[in-house]
């Protein structure tokens, strides 16, 4: 089977939604959505694809799995049910890094296990958690910060790059 990563087309609008639909379903089922079907499919056709840095994953013709950066932040990461566990989101994983090599933020919700795992597998930091009173689903949430080796992550989400010294 081929599988491979592209940047998304208008095209695609459709498919990534319902990845999306999918995935957050599945992976998420005491989540709140906090918008019906129709609206988070006119979201990706009008917003996501169009407007973000969206990519995806296709096998067999068919897209698998989705990937959305915006500026410093991952804002989306998700694969079709059966395709998780099976080393496509360590492949977004390595995408995201290659094209945001300073910096990455991301936002997950707390009850998001597999999630949180995942992430930190990943060399994210938590930076931060909330009660979710800032995010459409009202869910409590978490930020996660990466940077890359050489860079510390403070607990307030600050960076500092290490500097070696050569004092003889």
């Amino acid at each position: 089977m081929d599988l491979f990563l592209r940047r998304a087309e208008d095209s695609d609008a459709a498919a990534v939604a319902e990845v999306w639909l999918r995935s957050f379903d599945a992976a998420l089922p005491t989540v709140r959505r906090a918008h019906d079907d129709d609206d988070v499919r006119r979201w990706f056709a009008s917003v996501v694809v169009p407007q973000r840095e969206t990519w995806v994953a296709v096998a067999d013709g068919v897209v698998r799995g989705m990937l959305v950066l915006a500026d410093v932040e991952l804002e989306q990461l998700y694969l079709a049910p059966d395709w998780r566990g099976r080393g496509l989101g360590d492949h977004f994983m390595e995408l995201a890094k290659q094209r945001r090599p300073e910096r990455l933020e991301l936002w997950t919700f707390q009850v998001n296990g597999a999630a949180r795992r995942f992430y930190v597998r990943h060399g994210f930091v938590e930076v931060e958690r909330t009660d979710g009173m800032r995010n459409a689903e009202r869910e409590p949430d978490i930020r996660y910060l990466w940077k890359p080796e050489g860079h510390a992550v403070r607990t307030d989400g600050t960076v500092s790059t290490a500097v070696a010294s050569n004092d003889s």
